[in-house]
């Protein structure tokens, strides 16, 4: 299987990473579906991620990654300068994450919540499941 992204599918500012991701990765390593998803429900209970878990995951060579751990295995997989991101993951998983729980927990006050997603076209829509 390939990469799977799986993102929060009322977040305005998990829409808009996916959206970035997108662009950045026109090989189409990545694959996503929303937590929400029956997909998405699927793989979380077939990977045995925490039911509780609402931030972004990823799913990569049968294993699933977390917080700050997916969001730099995912830039280490981008075109361009994003890639040196990966760098980032020498540093503590702890303090990665006290960062990236800062963003999440304010997610939707900063960046708000959506009632639907916009339809991508059709070789995007291939890359969801």
């Amino acid at each position: 299987m390939s990469k799977v992204i799986l993102f929060d599918g009322e977040c305005s500012f998990c829409d808009k990473s996916v959206q970035f991701i997108i662009k950045r990765d026109p090989e189409g390593v990545f694959k996503f579906a929303s937590l929400q998803s029956d997909a998405g429900r699927q793989l979380l209970q077939e990977y045995g991620v925490p039911e509780s878990t609402d931030s972004m995951v990823l799913i990569d060579s049968g294993k699933y990654y977390l917080r700050s751990s997916a969001a730099l295995r995912i830039c280490r997989h981008l075109n361009g300068l994003w890639k040196i991101l990966y760098i980032f993951i020498v540093v503590p998983p702890p303090v990665r994450n006290a960062i990236y729980g800062i963003i999440a927990k304010n997610r939707y006050r900063w960046f708000g919540k959506k009632d639907s997603c916009a339809l991508p076209s059709p070789d995007v829509r291939k890359r969801f499941l």
